[in-house]
């Protein structure tokens, strides 16, 4: 049906091949002039074929999200490319055709774009195809388009209907805006989205990568083509039995030097960035603090809140906010032999915006329940919440809540740097809050402090430091000055004063 249609529409070679997305290919030459088939590895061809000429029973296509991950240098970009130039010229709807990508920003916009020009130029049957323009390539019967956009361009898309819609590089994505954007059309059932990434950064429920990977590893939305390579998961069971090394780089045979330039890799780079480049596996940015492999290391697989047990001697640090943008964050930890346990970490009740003091009351009552008299925290606020901490209303009387508030008087970069040589000793314990591991592992260096990126947030990454950092100070100096005042008046009945003098 499809390969009549192209047939019908034109002359030339590639209209008249059969549609498939592999006949397409043998047709077209690389940038290089090599036969394009030569250059497209077996397992890649096999994913062109199930994404582009599988289809239902009406004759509509089986899928129409494909999501593919592999390490760098594994030729995610290029297919990305080459699935947009075949829905582009073969596929044909009635709607048009116009098709988009969206680059991670403006460098990688251009290079795609270079990449589909340099195809056309290489390639007289896409010649007499298209025509190349200034920030597209356009079908000379004027049916559509392919325009390669950075991601900031995307709201500028919205409400349009696309026939191919290809996201390259969706790692740094914390919401949905950019998919909302290009949304594909409800009334199209050709409609196509491909996205190709390395893993997140921000690996967590709501990261519209993470939660493409809950699906795909699923198995739940029939519509959706998962094709994964990383250190930890495969979805091609010829790779999925190898070191991490070559299950995340299926490519790794056309590389001039192979598995030396990984080696090479792994030896220039941070942890963390090989880890995301080469093993596609959740990463930090660049600049990143604390050691990711540390971070991962340090926190307990399934341990959310360690209940409280007597006879051990929990401190408390909160991390107050406005209630407009930043969480209110409390954290809890306690030492046991020589090694920093972290307790507890809790935010407010729902999200921003809130009612700060309704967070303080929350916290209250955790203090209670780990027998804690006293929580540490920053003077934000001035004396605001350290007067809401001390006091509490009950039935309209104001009284004492037995919690004192004490300043910190440290800057969080001094916690941070405290947590550090911790975490690396593997003197530390962390919860299993896939929150707090974001925040911890996007920790940057800026200016000579340690804080989170801009648009970032840091509160629960603070609080818990905070807590930490408390804990692995010997006890003695975790009782209040007043409290010590207290027990030397109590108990001077009981020591008479030293006699001083010859007698």
């Amino acid at each position: 049906m499809a390969a009549q249609a192209a047939a019908a529409r034109s002359p030339s070679a590639i209209a008249s091949a059969p549609a498939t997305s592999l006949e397409f290919f043998a047709e077209l030459k690389w940038i290089d002039h090599r036969p394009l088939l030569d250059v497209i590895d077996p397992y890649r061809q096999r994913l062109f074929a199930e994404a582009l000429d599988t289809y239902r029973p009406d004759d509509t296509p089986q899928y129409n999200l494909v999501l593919t991950g592999r390490g760098k240098k594994n030729w995610k970009s290029a297919d990305l490319v080459l699935a947009a130039l075949y829905c582009l010229v073969i596929r044909e709807s009635t709607s048009g055709n116009d098709c988009y990508i969206l680059a991670n920003d403006e460098d990688q916009a251009g290079d795609d774009l270079d990449l589909a020009k340099k195809l056309v130029a290489v390639n007289a049957d896409l010649k007499a195809e298209l025509a190349v323009l200034d920030k597209e390539i356009r079908r000379r019967d004027g049916t559509g388009s392919l325009m390669i956009l950075p991601a900031r361009d995307a709201v500028g898309q919205h409400g349009k209907t696309a026939l191919f819609v290809g996201f390259d590089e969706i790692h740094g994505y914390r919401t949905y805006d950019q998919f909302e954007a290009l949304a594909p059309d409800p009334t199209r059932p050709d409609a196509l989205t491909w996205v190709a990434s390395y893993d997140t950064i921000y690996n967590r429920p709501g990261i519209p990568l993470h939660d493409f990977k809950v699906i795909g590893k699923a198995g739940t939305d029939p519509r959706m083509l998962f094709s994964w390579y990383s250190g930890d998961y495969c979805t091609d069971p010829d790779y999925a039995a190898l070191e991490p090394e070559l299950r995340a780089n299926p490519s790794i045979g056309s590389w001039p030097e192979g598995r030396a330039y990984l080696d090479q890799q792994r030896r220039r780079l941070p942890t963390h960035k090989f880890r995301r480049l080469h093993l596609n596996l959740p990463g930090a940015p660049n600049g990143a603090f604390l050691d990711q492999e540390k971070v991962a290391a340090a926190i307990v697989a399934g341990r959310t809140k360690l209940p409280y047990e007597a006879g051990r001697h929990y401190v408390a640090f909160v991390d107050m906010s406005g209630g407009s943008s930043d969480d209110a964050v409390l954290g809890i930890a306690y030492e046991d032999d020589g090694r920093a346990v972290l307790a507890l970490v809790i935010s407010q009740l729902g999200s921003t915006p809130f009612n700060p003091r309704h967070a303080v009351k929350r916290f209250i009552a955790a203090l209670r329940e780990y027998h804690i008299s006293r929580v540490t925290g920053d003077d934000y606020a001035g004396e605001t919440f350290k007067a809401d901490f001390e006091t509490e209303e009950t039935d309209g009387i104001t009284r004492q809540s037995g919690i004192t508030y004490q300043s910190i008087g440290r800057p969080k970069t001094e916690l941070y740097e405290a947590l550090e040589p911790a975490i690396n000793a593997g003197e530390i314990e962390l919860l299993d809050l896939p929150k707090l591991q974001e925040q911890l592992i996007t920790l940057v260096v800026r200016g000579g402090r340690v804080d989170h990126q801009p648009g970032d947030h840091d509160d629960w990454a603070n609080a818990a430091a905070g807590a930490l950092a408390l804990a692995m100070q010997p006890v003695e100096q975790t009782i209040p000055p007043e409290l010590i005042v207290q027990m030397a008046a109590d108990f001077a009945p009981f020591f008479p004063p030293p006699i001083f003098g010859d007698g």
